[in-house]
């Protein structure tokens, strides 16, 4: 009965320190996103990368902050990076489909990667173009509630040429669809790099489709949570007021 119970209380141990690890990981990609240092980011993912036996859970928490990387260095054109990156990520995906693991999830990601493959290679947007759609539409299909499907629909449309049936204004709708869907969660919202980046997102759109008051509410709502934020606070909010007033 003792030896029993020992295991028990060794198990709880076990899951109680995995659990604090999952939180000081997410805590540090808050920190590093909010303060730009992605020289901190990455070594985090690469860390949790180097974890033998790594769980469903984990792995795709790990994909999540890959996601986030490779999406910076395609910003800053550090495409080298962005490709490596990038395999690693899909290996992690294609790992969690193999296991049948949330394959909503793994569709949303998906999404990404082909837009992604996209940023990585012009050339490539007639094949990575529809399947990146097609991802995104398999998401959305399996979970209505995805805020990351949604994400990558805002993006196809936002990115997409008017041409060929992009529309900034409908993938603004889709950016404020994800906000929402996070927000259902708000113990959840705690130091969490995604809901911040979504809505910068939102923020950003409403500054290019020339809604600068809409665009001055989301940034002071952002600076309201995190002052910290250095991009928003030291880039985006006097970029804004620029344009306010000259506009």
């Amino acid at each position: 009965m003792e030896r029993t119970k020992h295991r028990v209380i060794i198990l709880l141990l076990l899951i109680m320190s995995g659990s604090e690890l999952n939180a000081s990981f997410k805590s540090e990609i808050y920190h590093a996103y909010v303060t730009n240092k992605m020289d901190l980011w990455k070594n985090v993912i690469d860390h949790m990368n180097d974890i033998p036996d790594k769980s469903n859970d984990l792995i795709l928490e790990l994909v999540n902050y890959q996601y986030g990387y490779i999406g910076y260095c395609l910003g800053y054109d550090k495409k080298t990076e962005a490709k490596k990156y990038l395999e690693l990520a899909q290996k992690n995906i294609d790992i969690l489909e193999k296991h049948n693991y949330r394959l909503s999830m793994v569709y949303a990601y998906n999404a990404a990667f082909c837009g992604f493959r996209i940023g990585i290679s012009i050339l490539s947007v007639p094949h990575n173009g529809f399947r990146s759609i097609e991802y995104a539409k398999k998401a959305v299909e399996l979970d209505s509630e995805n805020y990351l499907g949604y994400v990558q629909y805002g993006n196809i449309q936002f990115y997409m040429p008017k041409t060929f049936g992009g529309s900034k204004q409908e993938g603004l709708g889709y950016y404020l669809r994800a906000k929402e869907i996070l927000e259902k969660d708000k113990n959840g919202l705690k130091d969490d790099w995604n809901y911040m980046a979504v809505v910068l997102l939102i923020g950003q759109s409403y500054t290019y489709l020339d809604d600068f008051i809409s665009a001055k509410a989301v940034y002071d709502y952002i600076l309201r949570l995190e002052p910290d934020f250095t991009y928003v606070r030291d880039e985006l909010y006097p970029e804004l007021m620029k344009k306010m007033r000259e506009s």
